[in-house]
């Protein structure tokens, strides 16, 4: 079973390099710390992507040009039916560009928030989709630190794409990671306990415990745990230890022992890997080629009829964003007249203080 194979078959013999005058900018569909999306079509080819653009200024303010180096390393060796997939990079003078698929489909928290219903089956399959990207992942020791509904695409189809690789760490063999990063109500008891200092490191079991809370997020409306991102980590734990996740009763067996086996505190005891995931009798009916290779609805469906995304993204860069998108090939071209001016005027000055210069020169 190839499960980290793809008919995909990536870009690399462009004959020339790609920059920003390659696409059209059509509209805003999201933002997030690192930056904001847009949706764009390459003029020669007319395929449409989604293109990932931070300000350089920013990124150096906030000190996250490394994160955004290593995203883009990252994302330059992965391909995979369940990730959206790298296909360009480039900058300018304002920003770095990242061009990668385009997932119409929305995040799953948008779908959240249009107070959408998933059943029990599309859930399951959404925890098959995205397991089988995070098999490929650990063979790539690759720890993604920030699954949630958010960065969970769906495409047109309805299938699961995870995506946002800027806080993820690569791991060496029989190594674990120490530094900390997520977003607090995903992230796994053990990354808490590191940063107590009371746990050696994590691995690859941070994921899976994320993806648990994303199941149950999904399932019931709520997560299974009350905590914000002020919350301090000594109450965090204590919750992990006193609070016990509420089980609807109309949820089946299965899907109740899928949840249990994700969300076990003790990393250890825990599912984190694919091969456990698929010795549970609540998935044996999994066909997983067939789940690879998409051939299996996934049950929910998004409206093809419009874009699924907070409208205001598109108004705000329209509006209130200081040097939109769509402005910038104009600005970028009065800067560099302004620029020429400048470079003109100096030279001018310059002539007429050597002039000068040889009218009041002495002689001796």
């Amino acid at each position: 079973m190839g499960l980290g194979q793809s008919s995909r078959t990536l870009v690399t013999d462009d004959p020339e390099e790609v920059n920003f005058d390659h696409f059209q900018i059509l509209r805003a569909i999201g933002k997030g710390s690192f930056g904001k999306v847009c949706i764009v079509q390459k003029k020669d080819t007319k395929k449409m992507y989604a293109m990932k653009y931070m300000n350089k200024l920013k990124c150096v303010e906030r000190n996250e040009v490394r994160n955004v180096f290593k995203e883009l390393q990252i994302m330059q060796n992965l391909e995979h039916p369940f990730l959206v997939n790298f296909w360009y990079s480039f900058q300018d003078e304002e920003d770095m560009c990242m061009v990668v698929d385009l997932l119409l489909g929305g995040d799953l928290r948008y779908h959240l928030q249009q107070n959408v219903h998933f059943t029990e089956s599309t859930v399951k399959h959404y925890v098959c989709e995205i397991a089988l990207a995070l098999h490929y992942l650990r063979n790539k020791r690759i720890i993604h630190r920030d699954i949630k509904p958010d960065n969970i695409l769906l495409d047109e189809h309805g299938h699961a794409h995870l995506t946002d690789f800027n806080i993820a760490a690569i791991v060496k063999e029989d190594l674990k990671a120490t530094s900390i990063a997520g977003t607090k109500p995903y992230m796994a008891p053990e990354l808490f306990q590191s940063l107590e200092g009371t746990h050696p490191g994590y691995s690859f079991a941070v994921d899976w415990w994320s993806l648990g809370i994303t199941a149950y997020e999904l399932l019931r409306g709520q997560r299974p745990y009350i905590m914000r991102a002020n919350t301090p980590t000594n109450e965090i734990l204590q919750t992990f230890h006193k609070a016990h996740p509420c089980y609807t009763a109309a949820w089946s067996t299965g899907i109740k022992s899928l949840l249990q086996k994700l969300l076990c505190v003790d990393a250890q005891k825990r599912i984190s890997s694919l091969s456990e995931l698929q010795d549970l009798e609540y998935l044996s009916d999994v066909n997983w080629d067939a789940v690879l290779n998409k051939q299996i609805p996934p049950g929910f469906l998004p409206n093809r009829r419009r874009l699924n995304c907070d409208p205001t993204f598109e108004l705000e860069e329209m509006i209130l964003e200081s040097k939109p998108l769509h402005k910038k090939k104009k600005r970028l071209a009065r800067k560099t007249r302004e620029s020429e001016s400048v470079i003109c005027d100096n030279v001018y000055l310059i002539d007429k203080s050597t002039v000068k210069r040889k009218d009041f020169q002495s002689f001796h």
